[in-house]
């Protein structure tokens, strides 16, 4: 019996000794006890009546049995669906409507409300932890062994909600040829080994921190220095005797902006990686003068996990996401005809590989609208790819702006203001206009509050043509960003539309 997933991941720990997650509190769990764990998560599942391809929904706190409860889902052969913490009843209640889920897991203090909406699609509920009627309490009673599921690599092992920044959220089926594929390579392209120990402060309900992180780390046995939150004073606290980190630019800005953050601090550090939004050059500079690394940025979306990667041995350059990943293919293309781009040429972002997920659930008219005939998936990514195949990301295809005729790439406007001095970032986006279809607006994060407008419109003036230039600038403490670190321009459209 196979199940592509658990034999790499999981099956192989089931004697390893070597300390596996280390929390916030204190506690160690063994791979060895981790095999176990996920087992007595496994018969939970199947005793809340959960047969193989059922959705289970996990809307709980970051645990170590959280981590238990995805090996359990694919030991058991259910499909792992996690979803942020922050999400509200009605944004829940959408995504319980839509995938159907035989169970939902919550955190206790949800119980009551999610009890309503588990009983319109007859759902069951349990509560992860705390009380005796919990999956964790219950869970201990039951067997540290479970015959696991056999699973073929294209069914599913999870369904991932897009973030939902613009229209419908949309759930991305994804495989576990999928998932084990992208783990594989990059566990091989990052040279992640059992010697590594990694800090992971991401959410787990996200592919950056659960598939990418998660699953490296399972497939090459490091540890895992596994932390609810990114706490900046904790971070720092574990770097001297970790190697390996992943985050999102966040939490790079963070660590610049404390004094005690130095390379003392990191000598025992082989690479800090970076994802889930764009990394802005100054940090990269700031970070290899303060630290003596350089960032590895790499791309991914919920459908395709990672794409592409700075190299491990050779240039890391900032405002690239470097090459694609062994196995995967990606192409430059036409927004209109589909039709390959010459090199250097702006195009949406296509991708094709065994990382690609399987379409969206319950929507086969999306699917096709995005995920072509040949397998390329049209990722809606603008982009343009060099000579030698690096790949440089310009914006979102639906962040293009269109004034009097002209497109018009907000990336290149936020690159030009954003190395004005007194600057922190800034976030261009195009609202509605009577006459040109569109208008260009700038929304601003100044770090010198006496840094006049003025003085950004200059420089913009001798740097871009004048159909590129914002017809308002504002400026603003901070842009609005979703959970992993997006700028969500929908929001200052709604904001500034007028």
């Amino acid at each position: 019996m196979t199940n592509p997933l658990y034999d790499a991941l999981i099956a192989p720990h089931a004697g390893n000794s070597a300390t596996f997650l280390e929390c916030d509190d204190g506690s160690q769990l063994r791979y060895d006890a981790f095999v176990r764990r996920a087992a007595q998560m496994a018969h939970v599942l199947v005793a809340a009546g959960v047969t193989p391809g059922d959705r289970v929904v996990v809307q709980a706190p970051k645990l170590a049995d959280t981590i238990a409860l995805y090996a359990g889902s694919v030991q058991a052969g259910a499909v792992y669906l996690p979803l942020n913490t922050a999400y509200t009843e009605a944004e829940l209640e959408y995504f319980v409507s839509d995938a159907q889920p035989k169970l939902i897991v919550c955190d206790a203090k949800d119980e009551s409300a999610i009890n309503a909406i588990a009983s319109k699609v007859g759902a069951k509920v349990h509560t992860l932890c705390g009380s005796n009627g919990s999956l964790s309490v219950t869970a201990n009673a039951l067997p540290e062994a479970f015959e696991t599921v056999q699973r073929d690599p294209d069914d599913l092992a999870s369904l991932l909600y897009t973030s939902g920044t613009t229209g419908r959220s949309k759930g991305a089926m994804l495989s576990h040829r999928n998932l084990l594929s992208n783990a594989e390579v990059l566990t091989e392209l990052w040279q992640i080994s059992d010697d590594d120990r990694l800090i992971h402060a991401l959410p787990i309900f996200h592919t950056h921190g659960l598939f990418v992180a998660m699953n490296t780390a399972l497939l090459s046995g490091a540890s895992v220095r596994f932390m609810e939150k990114f706490d900046l004073d904790t971070v720092l606290g574990a770097l001297p005797t970790a190697s390996l980190m992943m985050g999102v630019p966040t939490f790079y800005t963070r660590l610049l902006s404390d004094e005690r953050f130095s390379k003392p601090t990191v000598a025992n550090m082989r690479l800090f990686i970076s994802g889930s939004a764009p990394l802005l050059a100054e940090t990269h500079v700031a970070f290899e003068d303060r630290t003596g690394h350089r960032i590895l940025e790499r791309y991914g979306m919920t459908e395709t996990n990672m794409i592409t990667s700075n190299p491990y041995d050779g240039d890391r350059i900032a405002g690239s996401v470097g090459y694609a990943l062994p196995g995967t293919e990606v192409k430059i293309t036409d927004t209109a005809t589909g039709e390959t781009c010459a090199t250097g040429e702006i195009g949406v972002i296509e991708v094709r590989g065994d990382n690609v997920f399987q379409g969206y659930w319950q929507m086969p008219d999306k699917t096709a609208e995005e995920l072509r005939d040949d397998g390329f998936f049209i990722t809606g990514d603008l982009g343009t790819m060099a000579e030698d195949g690096r790949v440089s990301i310009v914006g979102r295809q639906k962040d293009l702006i269109i004034a009097g005729g002209y497109n018009i790439y907000p990336k290149e406007i936020e690159d030009v203001i954003n190395d004005v001095p007194g600057v922190l970032e800034s976030a261009v986006y195009g609202v509605p206009h009577p006459d040109f279809g569109e208008s260009v607006v700038a929304s601003i994060v100044l770090e010198d509050p006496a840094l006049s407008t003025d003085a950004i419109v200059a420089t913009v003036e001798t740097k871009l043509a004048r159909f590129k230039h914002p017809r308002e600038y504002q400026t603003t403490d901070a842009l609005p960003r979703n959970t992993m670190g997006k700028v969500q321009k929908n929001l200052l459209r709604d904001r500034h539309g007028n």
